[in-house]
């Protein structure tokens, strides 16, 4: 078991996503965040209008600091936004387990990841991967195909929890693959409303249970049951989008 995870990920004025969602969410867990913002981001939950990437400078001198001091082995990674980074990201974090959520657009449709950034992504931090969280929008970008079976396979990270939010209506599936081959469905009654947050919370669950030492498939497994929960007692702070309330009873065993 590992006392701290470390988060990569940008931080978000509204509090509904990245750094403060991962910080609330590994905080349930009863484990400690450590926080390292990539990206500052002009957003509410109706919009994002602008994005500043953090210098990859401080982000490698925080991380290495970091590593000189405090033990930990699981990384979370959220928003990256740019080539620049994430090669200096991919070579930080190439001895950890790595929980990648691969960010492209916000919740509400805004672009956030360029072209040549989604390349750089494929060619460089993928392959380090333990578990990638896409939903089908970002699975298709990263692999540049449409058909599932074939994307999957394009991916070389060892596991994939495919979410089907994006594209369900009545009934969400998420998929779990390890080396492309299916070996488990998790099923949800899909919610009514729009919610921003939700794969940042997954993920970072995922990362937290993984520190805890569980298995891929019963991290997965808890995680989602977490944010489902989350979803359910969801509250609403702004005009749009609802914020996963993440302070809830964790329905979790093993910790």
């Amino acid at each position: 078991m590992n006392d701290a995870v470390l988060v990569l990920s940008g931080l978000d004025p509204c509090g509904g996503a990245g750094i403060s969602a991962d910080i609330e969410t590994i905080s349930q867990f009863g484990l400690t965040t450590l926080p390292i913002i990539t990206t500052m981001t002009v957003q509410n939950t109706q919009s994002v209008v602008h994005i500043e990437p953090v210098d990859v400078k401080i982000i490698d001198r925080q991380f290495r600091h970091l590593q000189t001091d405090v033990d930990f082995n699981v990384v979370k990674i959220g928003l990256i936004c740019s080539s620049e980074q994430i090669k200096t990201i991919a070579k930080l974090v190439k001895n950890q387990i790595i929980v990648l959520d691969p960010i492209i657009k916000s919740s509400t449709q805004d672009a956030l990841l360029q072209a040549q950034a989604i390349l750089a992504m494929r060619k460089y931090l993928l392959p380090l991967v333990k578990i990638l969280t896409p939903n089908m929008a970002e699975l298709r970008a990263l692999s540049n195909e449409r058909n599932e079976q074939k994307a999957i396979k394009k991916l070389p990270c060892d596991w994939v929890l495919l979410t089907t939010t994006d594209v369900s209506y009545t009934m969400i599936e998420h998929r779990l693959y390890h080396h492309a081959k299916l070996v488990k469905n998790y099923t949800y009654d899909k919610l009514l409303g729009n919610y921003h947050g939700s794969g940042c919370t997954l993920s970072s669950a995922i990362a937290a249970l993984i520190a805890h030492g569980l298995s891929i498939q019963d991290a997965c497994q808890q995680a989602l049951d977490y944010t489902y929960q989350t979803l359910l007692n969801a509250k609403s702070i702004g005009k749009m989008q609802h914020h996963p309330n993440r302070k809830i009873t964790i329905p979790c065993h093993k910790l």
